[in-house]
């Protein structure tokens, strides 16, 4: 088969055995292991499946690359499957996966609106209710992006034209986010010309949210100082405890100073959609911008993210541009806004469909009500550490979950030196994992002696459901209860 233009017959043959081959990934991912081989596994399994290009087809053709993609894919984060608990999962909707088959196969242009009006509609529709969703009135627009690092950076430049317009001056610009960012937010400002020793990083208070007097002290300094201060970046859920700063505080302040607010919601935002989840993010619909990642929230696969603005305007004034060689296309001010006069991208794929049919197909509510199920899965795994503690298990909860995310470590031991309570919390981490029914990950939170490893359960898998958190805490006792080393054997250097 050399010919790029395969025969129906062939086609379908194909997509009966991608089909069976995907069929069987999914009625696995219940039973299968809760992270894939690591370390040296994972490298003879790339080595065992690395395939030279041939100038002839593979010599068994289909059938053979799915043996290759079958065994690469053992070497993998097990991401959609229910005992994925680390960092922030990805579910990957069965119902987005058909919708990118029928976009990447219907490979309509839709960056500019005219090509494609009809199809830019359908994306245009998600985004202006998802805009409702989160508080906007008719003036708003959005974006789908490939992610949220790509969404902050498009709100950002935005936010810094609104400020300083083509100046090309950044010198004095300033802006301010928590010590708890996301790094893509410096990696945006730095990317949008603004210098990196203008980002100021605000104190946070014991339960890992932005303090909104440190913000006013810190740009009342920086105006007396000359500095030009324009941004507030605020965190509806931070990835490394899902913290969720005070937004409608910061809203005022940015009101009062005149700088624009953003929201980084990309892992949080998505929780507006369920009523319990919009009560925790109240003050989002003040921001000038927010992003989320609909393949966060919404589970749908990676490379889905979310811009959203209050003003189309400021969005438009920021990206969009002409070229003689656009000249043919129609810009009818009846078509559907153009993505592209909104973001960076002129190609794009039809990103917007991935969204638009899972909700054709499972409607709003069910999306509400897994969002909603999320909280209270969470709220039941920060009780069941609760109760292990009420059974002497030597735990250490960080906080109670502000969303989805709960931090816990081990108690530290009267005397213990930092490295050996974070080694103990590692070992700990590695133990969990290793029974092979979940998977956590694990961050660095700031301490009074430095930085303490502390591991995080972040529920938002659509196929994690109790009988998940409930193995995930009996896993954590045995864990704990396995290893002398955690709570009975004394330190060597004690």
């Amino acid at each position: 088969m050399t010919t790029l233009e395969p025969d129906r017959q062939t086609r379908e043959n194909w997509l009966r055995t991608l089909a069976d081959f995907l069929q069987d990934h999914i009625d696995g991912l219940e039973t299968a292991p809760a992270a894939g081989a690591q370390g040296e596994g994972a490298k003879a399994i790339l080595r065992e499946t690395r395939t030279p290009i041939g100038e002839a087809p593979l010599r068994g053709g289909l059938d053979q690359a799915v043996d290759i993609l079958r065994r690469a894919a053992q070497a993998s984060y097990n991401t959609p499957g229910p005992g994925y608990l680390a960092y922030i999962p990805g579910g990957g909707l069965y119902a987005s996966a058909l919708a990118d088959l029928v976009a990447n196969v219907l490979n309509r242009y839709t960056g500019i609106s005219a090509p494609a009006p009809a199809l830019v509609a359908l994306e245009a529709q998600v985004l202006s209710w998802l805009a409702r969703e989160f508080g906007y009135g008719p003036d708003a627009s959005g974006l789908f992006t490939t992610g949220g690092s790509l969404a902050n950076w498009t709100a950002i430049v935005a936010a810094r034209h609104a400020a300083f317009g083509d100046s090309g001056d950044f010198r004095k610009a300033t802006a301010y986010t928590s010590s708890q960012a996301h790094h893509s937010v410096a990696k945006a400002l730095r990317l949008a010309g603004v210098p990196p020793q203008n980002l100021r990083a605000v104190a946070v208070d014991d339960r890992y949210r932005l303090i909104p007097s440190e913000l006013r002290r810190h740009i009342e300094q920086d105006r007396a100082s000359g500095q030009r201060p324009f941004l507030v970046v605020a965190a509806a859920g931070t990835t490394n405890t899902g913290a969720v700063d005070p937004l409608g505080e910061i809203a005022t302040i940015c009101a009062e100073k005149r700088l624009w607010m953003h929201v980084d919601g990309a892992y949080g935002g998505a929780f507006v959609l369920c009523a319990e989840g919009r009560k925790r993010l109240a003050g989002i619909e003040r921001a000038d911008s927010i992003v989320f990642d609909p393949h966060k929230g919404m589970f749908l696969p990676y490379g889905t993210g979310c811009l959203l603005v209050r003003d189309r305007a400021t969005l438009r004034a920021a990206h969009a541009e002409s070229a003689a060689y656009l000249q043919d296309i129609d810009r009818d001010p009846d078509l559907p806004e153009s993505p592209a006069d909104l973001g960076p991208e002129l190609s794009r794929d039809f990103r917007g469909l991935r969204v638009w049919l899972p909700l054709m197909l499972h409607g709003a509510a069910a999306f509400r009500e897994a969002l909603h199920e999320k909280l209270e899965l969470a709220r039941e795994f920060h009780h069941g550490l609760e109760r292990l503690q009420e059974a002497t298990v030597p735990l250490e909860i960080v906080d109670e979950p502000q969303l989805s995310v709960v931090p816990f470590r081990l108690e530290r031991r009267p005397g213990e030196g930092l490295p050996d309570w974070n080694r103990r919390n590692a070992a700990l981490n590695e133990a969990i994992n290793a029974r092979g029914r979940v998977f956590l990950s694990s961050t660095l939170l700031p301490g009074p002696d430095g930085d303490i490893f502390t591991l995080r359960v972040c529920v938002l898998s659509f196929r994690t459901h109790a009988r998940r958190i409930a193995q995930a805490l009996e896993d954590v006792a045995a864990a704990v209860a396995s290893a002398p080393a955690f709570r009975d054997v004394r330190l060597e250097h004690a």
